[in-house]
């Protein structure tokens, strides 16, 4: 029989925006990496805003599925849709769950000390359920934080990224723009009451199955996943010169910057998070989507930092369980511990770019011959 291919035509990439994407993930290693340091102290610590990382991939995500699918939904089906975001994304989730198991009982002393009182089988069993994405419940637990995915903590803004996808291909992309923008509007209030009106003043959360941090994570995901589709649909973008450059210096600035108001003004450092999500980000990918790169070695840049950005994100956290014991169990002075620091984000990248070439853009080509060619 003659194979047709089901894949839809491929559109042009915004290179910029995959450059920035990988500018953030690695910010977000470097974040953790300095996060050792901080003696869970979230007003002193390093890189202050990382976090935040999370909620400007959510945008793009936003942005990039409206932009692949909005204009498909003629010649796909649901399901045609699902399998493709699961053939995109599932491969690397198994591998990051493989790497944290491989290293999970490494990471055992005063930081996890339960890790060395978990039996191999029970950490096979939360590794097998982490292949699917499927939460775990803090009974479940074998590490001691309360995460849904306790070998690779990341892994929880996956699981609301695919909610994100479901929730787009069952509703939202049937939306106006105008009954989008009320539903954004709506998102964004609901971000604004929680960081400023909240206990935390933050947006820190969303790794654990319980009502508040399921909160935090549906407060997370909602504005700037919609907001991304809204402004993808909108199409207003920005044009001017070293886009690249002067977006990458914004997202810097933004999760550099210190705390603001410390423990007696919680809403200030809540109000610049909100101001950050919602409109510093958008307006990130706004002159993002809207620059060129004209010169081949920036194109070969942010094609770089594009190709990694997802691998090393949903990779690179067993080796910070592995470094953060390292330094609280040993007291390891950030003088000295930054070094190995150093050395754990070179291996980050290695390891990314390792596993996408050798094993998720493999895996991804069999899978789209595999269930995205239909036969003639």
């Amino acid at each position: 029989m003659n194979q047709v291919p089901a894949q839809l035509e491929t559109k042009s990439h915004y290179e910029i925006l995959d450059g920035l994407r990988g500018v953030a993930a690695i910010l977000v290693v470097t974040f953790h990496i300095f996060e050792a340091y901080a003696n869970d102290n979230r007003f002193t610590q390093m890189i202050n805003h990382g976090y935040l990382a999370v909620d400007f991939f959510f945008l793009l995500s936003g942005f990039v599925v409206a932009y692949a699918y909005d204009d498909r939904w003629g010649k796909m089906t649901q399901w045609d849709f699902y399998k493709r975001r699961l053939i995109r994304l599932q491969p690397m989730v198994i591998m990051g769950t493989i790497i944290g198991a491989l290293l999970f009982y490494f990471q055992g002393g005063t930081l996890f000390p339960i890790i060395n009182q978990i039996p191999v089988w029970k950490m096979l069993l939360v590794m097998l359920v982490g292949f699917t994405m499927i939460p775990l419940t803090p009974g479940l637990d074998i590490r001691g934080w309360q995460e849904m995915h306790p070998l690779n903590g990341p892994a929880w803004s996956l699981f609301f990224e695919y909610i994100a996808n479901i929730l787009y291909a069952l509703i939202f992309r049937k939306f106006s723009k105008t009954l989008l923008s009320i539903f954004v509007v709506i998102f964004a209030l609901l971000l604004i009451h929680y960081t400023v009106m909240g206990p935390q003043g933050d947006v820190i959360g969303g790794w654990s199955v319980d009502k508040t941090q399921l909160n935090i994570g549906f407060t997370r995901l909602l504005y700037p996943f919609f907001a991304g589709m809204l402004l993808c649909r909108v199409g207003k973008l920005i044009h001017i010169k070293w886009a690249f450059a002067v977006c990458s210096l914004m997202i810097v600035i933004i999760l550099f910057m210190p705390r603001i108001g410390g423990p007696e003004h919680l809403w200030m450092n809540g109000l610049y998070e909100s101001f950050c999500i919602i409109i510093l980000f958008p307006l990130i990918v706004s002159i993002g989507a809207g620059g060129k790169i004209k010169s081949k070695s920036g194109i070969k840049v942010c094609k770089f930092f594009g190709d990694i950005s997802y691998p090393i994100y949903i990779t690179h956290y067993p080796l910070i369980y592995l470094y953060t014991a390292w330094v609280v169990d040993n007291k390891v002075p950030m003088a000295y511990g930054i070094w190995v620091g150093l050395g754990v984000l070179i291996l980050a990248v290695t390891i990314a770019y390792a596993c996408l070439k050798l094993y998720d853009e493999p895996v991804r080509e069999w899978l789209r011959k595999r269930y995205l060619v239909k036969k003639a």
